[in-house]
């Protein structure tokens, strides 16, 4: 099982590739949410990486069974994302409740949406609940807002516009102002599309 979670794990960024497409600009703040995801997610995949080749070895017996591999043996045993891997304070995860064979493939389509974006430039929508931090995407939304329009950036908020009638598969061109965003969820309750 380990050797499957290796072979399904993505390599990690070329940051200097990254901050060379898309630099730091005033005008698109983008670019620096971009960097900054692939950054966070290097983090992660590095700790993937070496994490799935030490308990591989430990398993046949090529280097000492630490406490941690052990850990981590049995969390994929038991079909858990070990703790190394997750965002509850040990970890360098992002923030996610599935079990293991779910996370992974969670894990590589949040890789393969930064992927594209970087392929094929900064996309029409985002899928949200894809980055790991999404707090600096909504800051990013807000500077260029501000920037465009010459706002004082503490000076607005969100205002969203539910799109009914359309998916995100159907947006082929960025709004005006602001951005189209999906895979946000609502928790404990349901939309009323009437309402």
């Amino acid at each position: 099982m380990a050797k499957f979670l290796q072979d399904k794990t993505p390599e990690v960024f070329d940051l200097e590739k990254v901050s060379k497409k898309y630099p730091t600009a005033y005008e698109e703040s983008m670019n620096t949410v971009l960097f900054q995801e692939c950054v966070r997610y290097n983090g992660l995949l590095a700790e993937m990486k070496v994490g799935l080749i030490k308990v591989q070895k430990a398993l046949v017996g090529e280097v000492v069974m630490s406490q941690d591999l052990e850990k981590m043996a049995t969390s994929i045993f038991n079909n858990q994302v070990p703790a190394m891997w997750t965002n509850d304070g040990e970890g360098k995860g992002f923030l996610s409740q599935k079990p293991l064979a779910s996370w992974i493939q969670d894990c590589n389509d949040r890789i393969d949406f930064l992927v594209n974006w970087f392929d094929n430039g900064t996309p029409e929508v985002f899928w949200v609940s894809g980055f790991f931090f999404p707090q600096a995407f909504f800051t990013g939304t807000q500077q260029n807002y501000a920037r465009k329009h010459t706002i004082a950036v503490d000076q607005i908020s969100f205002d969203h516009i539910v799109m009914n009638k359309m998916t995100y598969k159907d947006v082929k061109a960025k709004p005006e102002s602001g951005c189209y965003i999906y895979g946000l969820y609502l928790e404990g309750c349901r939309w009323d599309y009437d309402e």
